[in-house]
């Protein structure tokens, strides 16, 4: 789990929408399912994390994502030839949840 300091951003994309979780002593934001995907992809893009790669591909196998919001992101990061290795994994074992 992390705390960052605001303002919260993927790259340099703010975040202006969560999910919200309702607690006994308040709310507790948290990261979109397609947030989440773009702030893994952001460790693959920038710093070759294979890990974060495979964590990405876990949420994105297992939640509904944004495809064309994460395309679009990549996109401005400069880094659709990543992206295009992160689109090739979820083809390869798309149905192998």
């Amino acid at each position: 789990m992390e705390f960052p300091t605001p303002p919260l951003s993927i790259g340099d994309k703010p975040i202006h929408t969560w999910n919200n979780i309702e607690l006994n002593h308040g709310s507790l934001k948290l990261l979109t399912p397609t947030h989440c995907v773009m702030d893994r992809l952001a460790a693959f893009y920038h710093w070759n994390d294979y890990e974060s790669l495979d964590q990405a591909f876990l949420v994105a196998r297992c939640q509904n994502i944004d495809l064309a919001k994460i395309q679009a992101w990549s996109k401005k990061e400069d880094k659709l030839e990543k992206h295009t290795i992160f689109v090739n994994k979820l083809r390869l074992n798309k149905g192998n949840k």
